[in-house]
């Protein structure tokens, strides 16, 4: 398992920006200063009251807002099933972190850009979105378009 080495690795600033400046997608970095990447603490305690653990959390300001992205990065070294489902837990456990901690002046909290570095072979075989893992409910549950489209679907 080369956890410890990634962690250690992307402990550094500089090797972040290149990570997002390589492979993220749209110009949103060009929009953000990495000269204020700032590591973030990524030890939540569940509503369980287990502790969690992710990998490496980074808050990165963007735009003149100061509208923080946070990216959520996760190592990996073997495909796994559940991952989509994983990294939505540590994306719910990030936001339930900073509600606590207290949200922004407009009330809302910031999008999380949760990123799965995967080092193995073969290629990912995994489902990349938790919609994949989820039985078709047929016709008769799928939302309203209306409301589909709110949400993205």
């Amino acid at each position: 398992m080369n956890d410890p080495i990634y962690k250690r690795i992307f402990a550094f600033p500089r090797m972040v920006e290149d990570l997002l400046r390589g492979f993220a997608e749209g110009d949103w970095t060009q929009r953000a200063d990495f000269s204020a990447l700032q590591k973030a603490p990524a030890e939540y305690v569940g509503d369980d009251l287990r502790k969690r653990l992710g990998d490496s959390v980074w808050r990165l300001p963007l735009d003149e807002d100061w509208l923080h992205v946070l990216i959520l990065l996760e190592f990996q070294s073997r495909s796994e099933r559940d991952m989509a489902l994983r990294i939505l837990e540590y994306t719910v456990l990030l936001h339930r972190e900073l509600s606590r901690s207290g949200l922004g002046p407009d009330g809302l909290r910031p999008p999380v850009l949760p990123v799965v570095l995967y080092n193995g072979t073969p290629r990912w075989s995994a489902a990349t979105d938790v919609r994949d893992l989820v039985a078709p409910a047929g016709p008769s549950l799928a939302p309203p378009p209306a409301l589909a489209a709110l949400f993205g679907g």
